[in-house]
């Protein structure tokens, strides 16, 4: 599995609850592109229409070599899911007010796969718990190391 990029974005700002995997519906441009490694989640999000997932505000920059043949950047995107995990994720989205998060992008055997995230939004307090809590682990840790050493 070769990562290509990660929504490093969405932990901070939401509680993941589960994670799924999803091929993709691309052109040949936009997969030459992301090879070389041009592809932003950072603003993207899933969403079910009409029975099928598409992902919404994931930039895949134009193929430099691409001419005519090359794509819009954004797009939206088919996502490859099974209907029953359709179905389960529709429900999940519009009872308990879950959002589908695209989390990492990568390659499974020459093939574009996301992973997506059913994740629950942090509030405000919740961001500011989470960064003091990774403080005082870091403070640990590096207390734990200088005694190690004497």
């Amino acid at each position: 599995m070769k990562i290509i990029t990660e929504n490093r974005k969405a932990r901070h700002e939401y509680f993941i609850k589960e994670t799924y995997e999803a091929g993709l519906v691309l052109t040949g441009t936009e997969v030459k592109s992301i090879r070389n490694g041009r592809v932003n989640l950072k603003d993207s999000f899933v969403r079910i229409d009409n029975g099928e997932a598409f992902v919404y505000g994931m930039h895949i920059s134009p193929y430099e070599q691409g001419n005519r043949f090359n794509h819009e950047p954004l797009r939206e995107r088919k996502l490859l899911l099974h209907k029953r995990e359709i179905n389960k994720l529709f429900g999940l989205t519009r009872e308990k007010g879950l959002a589908l998060i695209p989390l990492k992008l990568y390659f499974v055997r020459g093939r574009v796969k996301m992973e997506l995230a059913l994740a629950q939004g942090k509030k405000l307090h919740d961001k500011r718990a989470a960064i003091a809590e990774k403080t005082a682990k870091r403070e640990i840790e590096k207390a734990f190391r200088e005694r190690q050493k004497a």
